[in-house]
């Protein structure tokens, strides 16, 4: 640091203010500091640091599944948020084992990281419905629980994607994804399921349990195999609604396998947003979130809660937008 210091003519303290950002420095003169850091390859001790301030620079990540789309872009706006915050990260998947959220839980507590989000799809299931005493933690998904989360309105979003289905004139809509079953569903199905069912009530449509399916996980091999099922069932579909995109590309696939025209002889929608839904042909109608919204909000609110252990939970909830594309007739 001393050395830095001589290169860029400043003090030892302002290069500690530049590289820690706690004290405003004059844009020039952190401009000749950094230069003078890339020059001379110096690299800030964080270990020094985190003693200090009780801080080791490492957040924990946990998402279900690391292997979707979804999941894939979620995790980059997260690192590339995390990496403005001056934060490194650590990424865990728990679909298939749940117990990874405890041994975060554990690293946290003993201070190796600094906080965690998490992202569980069953809150029976996750660490935060058994712990007392918890460590900075953030949700994200639709799982609620009295800590700070970030989320979207999946009811609504439901509602709003099978509203958009009947009034392009569906009136046999199925949906491959909704379970409300207590014991077995995920807080994303039921809520979204509710939605799509409220649709339907509020269109004067009665909803029928033999088109609606949840196949288990969400891939889109089980897209395809649910028109399968719906089809075993002798129930008759001039739409479908799927709760992912990934969803919808299997039940898109499964369409045309038997010579059925989107949209012409069936309407298909998705959920998420993921790239391939603009360049599928036909292209997929579906439900947009703001991923990077929703990486910004939780690292906000984790940033906050580890200044601010005490502070009441916060909930905020990121919009979603309806996206109108050919499988749908546009």
């Amino acid at each position: 640091m001393k050395d830095v210091a001589a290169l860029a003519q400043v003090s030892t303290k302002t290069v500690s203010n530049v590289v820690t950002g706690t004290v405003f420095v004059r844009p020039e003169t952190v401009e000749r500091v950094e230069a003078a850091m890339a020059e001379l390859h110096f690299v800030p001790n964080l270990n020094a640091r985190g003693l200090r301030n009780g801080r080791t620079g490492i957040i924990a990540v946990a998402l279900p599944d690391l292997g979707t789309p979804y999941s894939a872009d979620l995790l980059h706006h997260i690192v590339e948020v995390a990496h403005e915050r001056g934060f490194a990260v650590q990424v865990e998947e728990t679909a298939a084992e749940p117990g990874r959220e405890e041994e975060l839980l554990s690293r946290a507590r003993a201070h190796l990281i600094d906080g965690l989000i998490l992202n569980p799809i069953r809150l029976e299931d996750s660490v935060v419905e058994h712990a007392d005493h918890l460590p900075p933690v953030v949700l994200i998904g639709e799982v609620e629980q009295l800590i700070d989360r970030v989320t979207i309105d999946s009811r609504a979003a439901g509602n709003a994607i099978t509203r958009h289905l009947i009034e392009r004139g569906a009136r046999r809509i199925a949906v491959v994804g909704g379970d409300d079953r207590p014991d077995l569903a995920t807080a994303t199905s039921r809520l979204r399921l509710a939605g799509y069912r409220d649709a339907l009530a509020e269109a004067g449509i009665p909803h029928d349990a033999a088109l609606e399916l949840n196949p288990f996980p969400w891939t889109t091999a089980s897209g395809a195999a649910a028109i399968d099922e719906i089809d075993a069932r002798g129930a008759g579909f001039d739409a479908v609604v799927a709760f992912t995109d990934s969803l919808a590309l299997g039940v898109l696939h499964a369409l045309h396998a038997r010579g059925l025209r989107v949209p012409d002889d069936v309407l298909v929608t998705g959920f998420d947003d993921i790239e391939m839904a603009a360049f599928v042909s036909p292209s997929l109608t579906t439900v947009r979130l703001d991923r990077r919204a929703f990486a910004e909000e939780a690292l906000r609110l984790l940033a906050d809660r580890m200044t601010r252990r005490d502070a009441p939970p916060r909930a905020v909830t990121v919009p979603f937008e309806v996206i109108v594309r050919a499988s749908t007739g546009d």
